[in-house]
C-alpha cells in the first residue's frame, strides 16, 4: 500500500561552508519512507528491493547505512549493492559506526539508503543527534533518500504507542519531517504472519524469541500497532488530495466516498427501495446507508403504520445503514437539507403513488420538486408495484393546496355561467325550482373545490344570475314575488351551508393527520428507548436532527432567561437566542436554531420527557454502580471463600491419610524398620501434614473472611520477593523437572497484592506448567507492565488446551484428560483465579506460539493504585 505526496517546504541547508557544487543545486532530493507498523515486517528488504529496481534502471544508488540485524535474506538482498563504509565512533568505552555523511555528500549519488530513521546518534559523531536531521540535511544537497520507519517512532503516537505495549518510545522523528516526504509506502503484514516469522527466527535470534513473543508481540499490541499505521497513512493522503485541490484550484465535491440517503415514508415500497439504495451504496468501498423518515405535522405519515416504519427500520440497520427521523415544514426540502448535511453524494426516492388525475389537480410532486432542488446530489428515482396506487397526501399551513385556491373561485364564476348557457338552451322544459337545484348542485361542487369563499363567490354568482335569467321579470334585477325571495335566501343559506361542512370537514382531516403524525414520531422515539439503542448523547442527536435545531444541550439549570431566552421564548435581540424545556428533576433541554411553531413544540414537550427519563435512569444506573462496587468486594470475597472451601474439603483426606499411615507404621510393635525405612517414614509424615497445615490455615482464613474478621494484606510486592519463594514450595514428581526459565524482573514495578496469597498462585501455575511441560522444554516465566498493570506470563510448551475447554479448566476438580492420577484433584487453577480475583486482578489462559499454554496473572501496579486513595 503506498502514497504519493507533493512534495513539501525546502530543508534549509546546513550552516557549514558547501561547494560550489551544491550551490547550484536546482531542487532538494526526494524522499520516500518504507513505514511499518512494528519490526520485523519487512521494510528494509524492501528497501533494498526498491534500490535494485532503481540500479537496473540505471540510477546512481549508494547503500549509506542498512542495518540487517544478523537476517540471512535481507543481508543477501544488501549483495550488488554499493556500500558507504560506516565512520567510527568511541563514546565510553565502546566503539560504535555511524552513518558517514561527510562521504556520502562527497560521493554525491543519485540515491542514498539510509535504515532506521528515528536512531540517535552516538554523542560527538557529527552535527546532529539525530539521524533524520542528517537525512534533511542529504535531502538539501540535491541527493534523493530512501529510508525506513515505525509508526512508534513517529512523534505524535509515541504516547499512544507507549499506552499499548508499556514500551516508552526514546527514539522519535516529528510528523512534518515524515509528512515532506515525496512517496510513503506502508509495509504491511498481517499479526499472525509477523508472529510465525518471530516464531521461525527470522526476526529475533532465538533467545530473545519467546520473550518478545510474550511482550511487545502479543497479538493485541501488533493489531492496535497496525491499525495506527493505516489510520496515519489515510489521514495523510486525506491531506495530498485537499493540497492538490487547493494549489489547482479546483471547487466542486469531488465524491470520494459514497453516502447514499433513501426517503422512507412507511408505504409498502420502502424494502424495495431500503434494498436498492443498499446496492447503490456497495458499489464502493466505504459507503455509507443513510435512511430518513420525514414526520409533517400536516401529516405526512398519516394512514401509515408504524410497524411498517419499524420493520424497515430493522432492515435498514441488518444492512449496516442509521435510521433517521426529522420534521419538516415541506418534505422535498427536508430531505434536500438532510442530505446535504450529511454530505450524501446520492439521493433514493421511489416514484409517486399518487394517480395520474391528481397529479394533475396538485401539481408537482416530492421527487420533481426534490430533482430540482438536489443541486450535485444525484437523484434516483425507483419504481415498485404502488406507483400511481397512492391517495392525496394534504399540505401544511392551509386546508387546500395552491391549485384548489385557484381552482376555486375561478370555477365559482365559471362554472353557473356555464350552467346559465346550458339552461338557457333548453328553457321552457324545467319550472324555476329544477333550475335553482342545478344551480345548487353547482354551489355545493365549487364547496368541495375551493371551501367556503369560492362556495360564497359561487352562491352569489347563481343567485344574480338565477334572478336576472330565469326569474320574472326576466332581464332584470328585480324580486317582486315573497317565494321568489325566500326561495334565493334559502338557496344561499343551504349553499354556505354545505361550503362551510365541506371545510370544516377537511380541517377535522388535516388535524387528525397531524395528531397521526406526532404519534407516529413519538412510537418512532418511544421504540428506539425500550430497545435500549439510545443514550442520552444519542437522544440529543435525534432531538436535534428531529426539530432541524443547530443545537441540542442538556443542562442542570435552567439558563438565565436575559441570556437569550424568556419562558421559552427567543428574546428579541438576544444574543444566543435558545429555547428552553424542562426535561424531568434539574434537567432542562436547551435548543438553538429556528424558531418552532406551537405544534412542534407540543411533540418537543413529549421528546423532553422521553430525555428525562433517560436521565433518570441514568442516574438509577450510576447508583447501581455504585451499589456494585461495594458489593464487589463481598463477591471476590465470597469466591475466595468457596475455591478454599472446595480445596480444604476435598484434598484434607490425601495429607491426612498419608500422615496417618506413615506413624501408625512406626507405632507398629511387629515390625522393626531400619533406620532409612524410619527416616522415609517420618519423612512422608512431615511432608502430609506440612500440606495439612496449610490447608487448615486456608480454612482458618476462611473462617475469619465468614466473620468479617479477615482483611487482605494488600502492599506493594515486588515478584523478585515472592517469585523464588514460591518456586521453591513447588512439589515437583521424580524424573519430570523441566528447566523453569525466568527473565530478568528488575525493570517490573511492584504490585500491589498480599504477598502470601500471590505466592500461593505462582507455585500453583508454575507447577501447573511444570507438570504439563516437556522435560526438554522450559517454562517460561516473564513480567511486564502495561496499562497500569503488571502481567505475569507462566508459558509451557505441553499439550495446551482447547480453546472451548479453557473455562472448564478452572472449574473446581477439572485435569481436562491427565493421565497422572496422582498430579492433584484439578483445583490449582480454580484456586489461582480465586485468590487472583480477591486481589483485583485477572487469570486468563492463552495459547503459546509453538503450542502450548499461556497463562496471564495481571495484577494492578502498586504506586498507580495507592496514588489515588486518599
Amino acid at each position: 500500500m503506498a502514497t504519493t505526496q507533493a512534495s513539501g517546504p525546502e530543508a534549509e541547508p546546513g550552516t557549514e561552508p558547501q561547494t560550489q557544487d551544491r550551490r547550484a543545486i536546482a531542487r532538494p532530493g526526494r524522499l520516500k519512507v518504507f513505514l511499518g507498523a512494528a519490526p520485523g515486517v519487512g521494510k528494509t528488504y524492501r528497501m533494498l528491493d526498491e534500490a535494485h529496481r532503481r540500479a537496473a534502471r540505471g540510477s546512481d544508488v549508494v547503500a549509506g547505512f542498512v542495518e540487517c540485524h544478523r537476517r540471512r535474506h535481507t543481508e543477501a538482498k544488501l549483495d550488488g549493492l554499493e556500500s558507504l563504509p560506516r565512520a567510527g565512533h568511541e563514546y565510553r568505552g565502546g566503539r560504535y559506526a555511524e552513518l558517514d555523511r561527510e562521504a556520502l555528500l562527497s560521493r554525491r549519488p543519485q540515491m542514498v539508503l539510509i535504515d532506521e530513521l528515528a536512531h540517535t546518534n552516538v554523542p560527538g559523531a557529527g552535527r546532529h543527534p539525530k539521524r533524520w536531521q542528517d537525512v534533511e540535511e542529504i535531502l538539501a544537497a540535491g541527493i534523493d533518500v530512501v529510508t525506513t520507519l515505525n509508526i512508534q517512532h513517529l512523534e505524535s503516537l509515541s504516547d499512544v504507542v507507549e499506552k499499548i505495549t508499556g514500551v516508552p518510545q526514546r527514539e522519535t522523528v516529528p510528523d512534518e519531517f515524515v509528512r515532506r516526504a515525496h512517496e510513503i509506502e506502508l509495509v504491511d503484514i498481517p499479526p499472525e504472519g509477523l508472529r510465525r516469522r518471530m516464531a521461525h527466527g527470522n526476526i529475533y535470534p532465538p533467545e530473545r524469541i519467546d520473550a518478545s513473543l510474550a511482550n511487545y508481540f502479543r497479538p493485541g499490541n501488533l493489531i492496535a500497532l497496525r491499525e495506527l499505521a493505516l489510520l496515519w497513512l489515510a489521514d495523510r493522503v486525506d491531506e495530498a488530495l485537499h493540497k492538490y485541490r487547493t494549489e489547482h484550484g479546483i471547487g466542486d465535491v469531488w465524491e470520494t466516498r459514497e453516502r447514499v440517503v433513501v426517503a422512507l415514508t412507511g408505504g409498502p415500497e420502502g424494502e424495495t427501495l431500503i434494498r436498492r439504495a443498499a446496492r447503490i451504496a456497495g458499489r464502493s468501498a466505504g459507503g455509507e446507508l443513510l435512511a430518513v423518515h420525514v414526520a409533517r405535522s400536516d401529516g405526512l405519515a398519516a394512514g401509515v403504520s408504524h410497524a411498517a416504519l419499524a420493520g424497515q427500520r430493522a432492515l435498514v440497520e441488518d444492512l449496516g445503514g442509521s435510521y433517521h427521523s426529522v420534521v419538516g415544514d415541506e418534505v422535498p426540502t427536508a430531505l434536500v437539507d438532510f442530505a446535504m448535511a450529511e454530505n450524501a453524494t446520492q439521493l433514493v426516492l421511489g416514484t409517486s403513488r399518487r394517480r395520474r388525475l391528481e397529479r394533475f389537480l396538485t401539481g408537482r410532486g416530492i421527487g420533481e420538486t426534490v430533482v430540482a432542488l438536489s443541486e450535485d446530489i444525484d437523484v434516483h428515482m425507483v419504481t415498485h408495484e404502488r406507483a400511481g396506487h397512492g391517495r392525496l397526501l394534504p399540505s401544511r399551513r392551509r386546508t387546500l393546496p395552491t391549485s384548489r385556491l385557484i381552482a376555486g373561485p375561478a370555477a365559482a364564476l365559471l362554472l353557473p355561467l356555464l350552467l346559465t348557457l346550458a339552461l338557457d338552451r333548453v328553457r321552457g322544459t324545467l319550472n324555476l325550482t329544477s333550475e335553482a337545484l342545478l344551480f345548487l348542485v353547482a354551489v355545493v361542487g365549487v364547496a368541495c373545490i375551493g371551501g367556503v369563499v369560492s362556495a360564497l363567490i359561487a352562491a352569489l354568482t347563481a343567485a344574480l344570475l338565477l334572478n336576472y335569467w330565469f326569474m320574472p321579470p326576466i332581464g332584470e334585477f328585480t324580486m317582486s314575488d315573497p317565494d321568489s325571495v325566500l326561495a334565493l335566501a334559502v338557496f344561499a343559506v343551504v349553499a354556505a351551508t354545505v361550503a362551510a361542512a365541506a371545510d370544516r370537514s377537511l380541517r377535522l382531516s388535516r388535524r387528525s393527520a397531524r395528531a397521526t403524525a406526532e404519534a407516529e414520531t413519538m412510537s418512532s422515539l418511544a421504540g428506539s428507548i425500550v430497545r435500549g439503542d439510545q443514550t442520552i448523547p444519542a437522544l440529543l442527536e435525534r432531538t436535534r436532527e428531529t426539530f432541524a435545531m443547530d443545537t441540542v444541550e442538556l443542562t442542570a439549570e435552567a439558563p438565565d432567561p436575559g441570556a437569550g431566552t424568556d419562558g421559552g421564548r427567543r428574546t428579541p435581540g438576544a444574543a444566543d437566542p435558545a429555547l428552553v424545556v424542562a426535561a424531568g428533576h434539574e434537567a432542562f433541554l436547551v435548543l438553538r436554531g429556528r424558531t418552532l411553531p406551537s405544534s412542534e413544540r407540543r411533540v418537543l414537550a413529549a421528546f423532553a420527557a422521553h430525555v428525562g427519563a433517560a436521565v433518570e435512569r441514568a442516574r438509577l444506573a450510576e447508583a447501581a454502580a455504585e451499589v456494585a462496587a461495594e458489593v464487589e468486594p463481598i463477591k471476590a470475597a465470597d469466591r475466595l471463600r468457596t475455591a478454599l472451601l472446595r480445596a480444604v474439603s476435598h484434598d484434607l483426606r490425601t495429607p491426612l491419610a498419608g500422615a496417618l499411615a506413615a506413624v501408625g507404621s512406626l507405632r507398629n510393635q511387629e515390625v522393626e524398620f531400619s533406620a532409612e525405612d524410619r527416616a522415609e517414614l517420618l519423612e512422608s509424615a512431615e511432608v502430609s501434614l506440612h500440606r495439612l497445615n496449610r490447608l487448615v490455615e486456608n480454612l482458618l482464613d476462611l473462617s475469619r473472611l465468614q466473620a468479617g474478621a479477615l482483611t487482605l494484606d494488600l502492599r506493594a510486592t515486588t515478584l523478585e520477593e515472592v517469585l523464588p519463594v514460591a518456586l521453591d514450595s513447588l512439589e515437583l514428581s521424580p524424573g519430570h523437572r523441566p528447566a523453569i526459565d525466568v527473565q530478568t524482573l528488575e525493570a517490573v514495578p511492584a504490585l500491589l497484592a498480599d504477598p502470601p496469597l500471590l505466592e500461593r498462585v505462582l507455585a500453583n501455575l508454575v507447577g501447573n506448567a511444570v507438570r504439563h511441560a516437556p522435560a526438554d522444554r522450559p517454562v517460561l516465566v516473564t513480567a511486564s507492565a502495561l496499562a497500569g498493570r503488571v502481567e505475569v506470563r507462566i508459558a509451557d510448551h505441553g499439550p495446551g488446551i482447547a480453546a472451548d475447554d479453557r473455562e472448564r479448566a478452572f472449574e473446581p476438580f477439572q485435569r481436562l484428560g491427565d493421565r497422572d492420577n496422582t498430579a492433584g484433584l484439578g483445583l490449582g487453577l480454580a484456586l489461582a483465579r480465586g485468590l487472583t480475583e480477591a486481589m483485583d486482578g485477572t487469570l486468563t489462559p492463552e495459547d503459546t506460539p509453538g503450542g502450548g499454554l499461556t497463562m496471564v496473572l495481571s495484577l494492578p501496579v502498586a504506586a498507580q493504585v495507592t496514588a489515588g486513595r486518599p
